[in-house]
């Protein structure tokens, strides 16, 4: 099979982390794999798994679409690939318009995933349009069939998102060198115990709630120290020096590559978005390495925590349960990871099942 899949850029993140995986399972199993794109850092990694990356900013919202769709019409006829898998919106409705108007009988099969709990409207609804919907998650199905009653219910199917147990495992330790580097380059924080809210600089990520639980247990563990891993998002800058101003107390790291390396050597992580997420990847992340998570109990978030470490899970919203969550955690770390369950949410997994579903659906009846 050959197999197209389109994302706005490759610059980093979940969605784009999983077009990687399902990208090189694609080349190890003998398939062909093309990404469409603006680009981004990830791009040398995807090519060195052997796919091939076209460069094109069909998910930049700017005028001429209706040129894009005519254009992404002919070259589908050209590449004339088995499968075309869209996985944010506006590239999804690129496709969607290029497609209809192909023939259906030689047409590429058209999958979407549901990466998000997008807000409702038409604009969204086709993510909903696939003859395949993948749901990335119970939350993102349970989404689909609340608001889009319309979507085709059989076309929808669950594929959990998943980690590399290789690279997240009990028994990974970051390096030395790493914690030398590390202390090196931040040496407030030696000596204390660290508890991480991995996640970029937005109001929906809960800084302001992480902030108001380690407020809460400062006095009883003078020891932590919370640390903010993620850079500014666009139009976030104000909020961030508000943050800054609040707690300086509050360790703030911009964008790193050694996430894995840090959650490692943190006590505990939280999880604290005001708004239910479809997933929660640096929660299993977190989770794998054996680093407890305190989480709002909503969303794909609190799907993870149910199942592999219940005692993390917090009432939405409810800063004091988290921050006695939190204390629980602090004052048995042996127990608390003791706690942490073993799971399924293995890449692996994800992208056999993924693969699998490609391959019935190209061979499935055309309607």
């Amino acid at each position: 099979m050959k197999v197209v899949q389109l994302l706005p850029a490759l610059d980093g993140g979940g969605v784009e982390q999983g077009t990687l995986e399902i990208s090189k399972a694609l080349t190890v199993a003998g398939h062909e794999s093309v990404v469409v794109s603006a680009g981004g850092r990830l791009v040398a990694a995807l090519q060195r798994d052997g796919a091939r990356h076209v460069q094109w900013p069909i998910g930049a919202k700017r005028p001429g679409r209706l040129l894009d769709v005519r254009r992404f019409r002919r070259w589908l006829a050209e590449e004339r690939p088995a499968i075309v898998h869209a996985r944010s919106r506006l590239p999804a409705w690129v496709c969607w318009l290029a497609w209809r108007r192909m023939a259906a009988a030689t047409r590429p099969r058209f999958v979407t995933t549901v990466h998000g709990l997008y807000s409702v409207n038409a604009y969204s609804a086709v993510m909903t349009r696939g003859e395949r919907i993948v749901a990335v998650s119970d939350t993102a199905r349970r989404y689909v069939e609340e608001h889009y009653p319309a979507a085709d219910r059989s076309a929808l199917k669950t594929i959990y998102r998943g980690i590399d147990p290789a690279r997240f495992h009990r028994d990974f330790k970051p390096t030395d060198e790493w914690r030398e580097g590390w202390r090196r380059e931040f040496g407030e924080l030696a000596g204390k115990r660290l508890v991480v809210l991995p996640g970029r600089m937005t109001r929906l990520k809960g800084h302001a709630d992480f902030i108001a639980v380690l407020e809460r247990i400062r006095a009883r563990h003078p020891d932590v120290l919370g640390i903010v891993v993620g850079g500014v998002a666009d139009g976030h800058h104000a909020y961030a020096r508000e943050l800054k101003r609040r707690a300086p107390w509050l360790a703030f790291v911009d964008h790193r590559s050694d996430l894995r390396e840090i959650m490692a050597d943190c006590a505990a992580a939280m999880s604290l978005s005001t708004h239910p997420e479809s997933f929660g990847r640096t929660v299993l992340e977190a989770l794998s390495l054996g680093t407890p998570v305190v989480g709002y109990d909503h969303g794909g978030v609190g799907e993870i925590l149910a199942q592999v470490f219940p005692p993390g899970r917090a009432a939405a919203g409810d800063v004091d349960d988290a921050a006695a969550k939190l204390c629980r955690v602090l004052a048995d770390e042996a127990n608390a990871k003791r706690a942490i369950r073993e799971h399924d949410f293995d890449v692996r997994r994800m992208c056999a099942e993924t693969l699998a579903l490609y391959g019935e659906l190209a061979e499935a009846p055309r309607q």
